[in-house]
């Protein structure tokens, strides 16, 4: 009879060693490899059947012309912001991943998401964190425990992978709620809930039951403290949509984006709002991230990025100072921080402005992210103000990618951008030039080179600035 085996299995990418390694020999983690007792499979090799006749036929395969189209089929969750970020609701059979910090609000966007779910389909929730009775004490503080939904929302208190699928396999829901993955165990396996195995196997036998049987799941995933999912990294390729529930720990919106969506667009974005009563949608972006505009300032310009298909019209703060170290400091909140050191580079090269010399601080207001290079000149701009001490005129916006040679480069969907702007009533925009924009009733100056732009925005300032 054969006998169990160790393996040591990396949480990382999921290697597989016959032995401890301090550094995984597979994605070169550090103190990433698990020790796991592999229980023997069952002895002999499948063996192939070997076709028949002059002509091989298929036996399961379909041509693509017989395969049932599923167009129009999606459901909509009940939140158009959710919605967006999926691609246009959920797909019959997919598996959507949604992840994020603690105590960010993923159990209660579910819930609420079930709860609109009710009203056309039954559902199960799974809880296998929670026992029933907090979980209806959770739906009863955010106002959805009506008795329309007790009839149709169902609970399972339960952590066992063999109950959960016969659970499923005997209601036959149209949507499920799986919180969490990590929490899930299969007892075929010796190793602890939430380790490589378990939330491996858990859920490669989930996406089995999904397929096979038309049953959209939403798996809770946990995250580790460096931002991704925890787990394997096959837990992402096997289910058909990752998305992260983001969120500022002092601030009341949420942010939900699409990393992988095999059903649409990926990098979509949805906003909500935390309240008393649960999450809220917001609909009008830019109008959140610009509510607390104050007086206008120095070092302050307004932005248009863009996330996915949704434009917002952001502010980023600059702040210049003179510094107190050899090594003048760097930070960047809301913006990445290679790009912000490139960007100062250019300033002191083309425009020279000592920035080498000084302190320099860059944060986008809101807490919200903008990766784009296509606010590289609202950055430069908001850096030159600061310095300067000038104030840029609230009602500019300013949109483009700044080349190492000073130019301004073209941006994607930037009549998109500029329809934005104008709706939130703003009267100019500095952008780069090589698209024909309709009358938006915005004064559009095309500009080529850092120098112009930032002339365009701070006449005086920048003169000053070259002429020193």
């Amino acid at each position: 009879m054969a006998k169990s085996r160790t393996l040591f299995i990396c949480h990382q990418c999921g290697y597989e060693a016959p032995q401890y390694f301090g550094r995984c020999p597979g994605c070169q983690a550090w103190n990433s490899l698990v020790e796991q007792v592999v229980a023997p499979g069952p002895a002999g090799r499948p063996t192939l059947a070997k076709p028949t006749g002059a002509a091989a036929q298929p036996r399961q395969a379909l041509r693509l012309g017989q395969v049932a189209e599923q167009l129009g089929q999606r459901q909509s969750t009940g939140y158009p912001e959710f919605d967006r970020v999926l691609g246009g609701g959920l797909v019959p059979g997919s598996l959507v991943l949604v992840g994020g910090d603690a105590g960010i609000g993923k159990s209660t966007l579910l819930l609420q998401t079930a709860h609109r779910l009710v009203e056309h389909c039954a559902v199960l929730y799974v809880c296998a964190e929670e026992s029933a009775g907090q979980v209806k004490l959770r739906a009863q503080r955010l106002a959805v425990a009506s008795p329309e939904c007790w009839e149709r929302l169902y609970l399972l208190p339960e952590t066992n992978l063999e109950a959960v699928l016969m659970e499923l396999e005997a209601l036959r829901p149209a949507v499920a709620v799986i919180d969490s993955i990590q929490a899930l165990y299969y007892p075929g396996l010796t190793s602890a809930p939430g380790s490589v195995a378990q939330v491996r196997e858990c859920t490669a036998a989930l996406m089995r039951l999904a397929k096979q049987s038309q049953i959209t799941l939403l798996l809770v995933g946990h995250i580790t403290k460096e931002g991704a999912i925890a787990g394997p990294k096959v837990l992402e390729h096997l289910v058909d949509t990752v998305l992260h529930f983001e969120g500022d720990t002092f601030a009341s919106h949420r942010l939900l984006r699409s990393g992988k969506n095999r059903f649409g667009a990926s990098h979509e974005l949805g906003i909500f709002e935390m309240t008393g009563t649960g999450l809220e949608e917001v609909s009008d972006p830019s109008t959140l991230f610009l509510s607390h505009r104050e007086a206008p300032a120095p070092g302050v310009a307004t932005l248009v990025a863009c996330e996915g298909t949704r434009p917002l019209v952001v502010e980023v703060q600059a702040l210049v100072s003179p510094t107190s170290y050899s090594t003048p400091r760097r930070a960047a909140t809301g913006v990445d921080y290679n790009r912000l050191v490139q960007i100062l580079a250019v300033l002191e090269k083309h425009l020279g402005v000592p920035l080498s010399r000084l302190d320099s601080y860059v944060a986008v207001a809101g807490g919200l992210q903008v990766g784009e290079p296509a606010a590289d000149l609202g950055v430069a701009l908001a850096v030159l103000a600061s310095f300067r001490n000038r104030v840029v005129d609230p009602q500019t916006v300013v949109i483009g990618e700044i080349g190492l040679g000073g130019q301004v480069r073209p941006v994607q969907q930037l009549e998109l951008r500029l329809r934005e702007a104008a709706k939130l009533g703003f009267r100019r925009a500095i952008v780069p030039p090589g698209e024909s924009i309709p009358p938006l009733g915005l004064e559009v100056i095309p500009v080529t080179k850092l120098l112009p732009a930032l002339c365009a925005a701070l006449p005086d300032s920048v003169e000053e600035s070259v002429a020193e």
